[in-house]
């Protein structure tokens, strides 16, 4: 079940409500999941954690890279190791490989995903063949930048009630449109951003 990077409390002082009312809790419950949903939309990835290991299948094609450690499988973030199990095969025989390693190096340790498991000897496979992982899928803990991009962000779509049509004013700036993107939003999130989704 997806998660939400952040918390009512978190958000009620952000907009600096009373932490005991609890009459805007179901609007900012809203606007903090759009905000996390969101953010998984833009970056092409999600950062909460799979409670149980599930299993993933996937084509080789496409998703080798050969570099000169050997072959590496890109592969959906990882965010936990434990129950992992890597085969590779077709139709209803599969293999476990044993001989790879987990890309980048000392990522969980970082508090950053897994995002490719390097092959040293022999390939991922060609044809027909599939690789099945079985594994916590997401990321080990919510980066902090990203924590704080879903705050900025639901706030502002919490606040969205009082600005119909995107317009917005104040007695010293008088009335302004509001932009598409937040920047503040979009520089936090930009480095976890994968390839072809910004």
């Amino acid at each position: 079940m997806a998660e939400d990077y952040g918390t009512l409390a978190a958000l009620k002082q952000r907009l600096g409500l009373d932490a005991s009312d609890e009459t805007q809790d179901e609007a900012m419950a809203g606007a903090l999941g759009a905000a996390s949903r969101g953010i998984d939309r833009a970056c092409g990835r999600r950062f909460w954690l799979d409670e149980e290991p599930v299993q993933r299948t996937y084509s080789p094609r496409a998703r080798v890279v050969r570099d000169h450690d050997g072959d590496r499988l890109l592969v959906d973030d990882i965010g936990d190791v434990t129950g992992l199990v890597v085969q590779t095969g077709s139709g209803g025989t599969f293999s476990t490989v044993t001989d790879y390693e987990t890309s980048p190096d000392n990522a969980l340790l970082d508090g950053q995903a897994i995002t490719s498991l390097l092959l040293f000897n022999g390939s991922w496979g060609s044809g027909t063949a599939r690789v099945r992982i079985t594994a916590r899928f997401g990321w080990p803990v919510v980066p902090a930048e990203v924590a704080e991009a879903a705050l900025i962000q639901a706030a502002r779509l919490y606040r969205r009630k009082a600005s119909p049509e995107g317009v917005t004013g104040s007695a010293e700036w008088g009335v302004v449109r509001l932009s598409r993107r937040d920047p503040d939003v979009w520089n936090l999130i930009e480095p976890y951003i994968l390839p072809g989704f910004a």
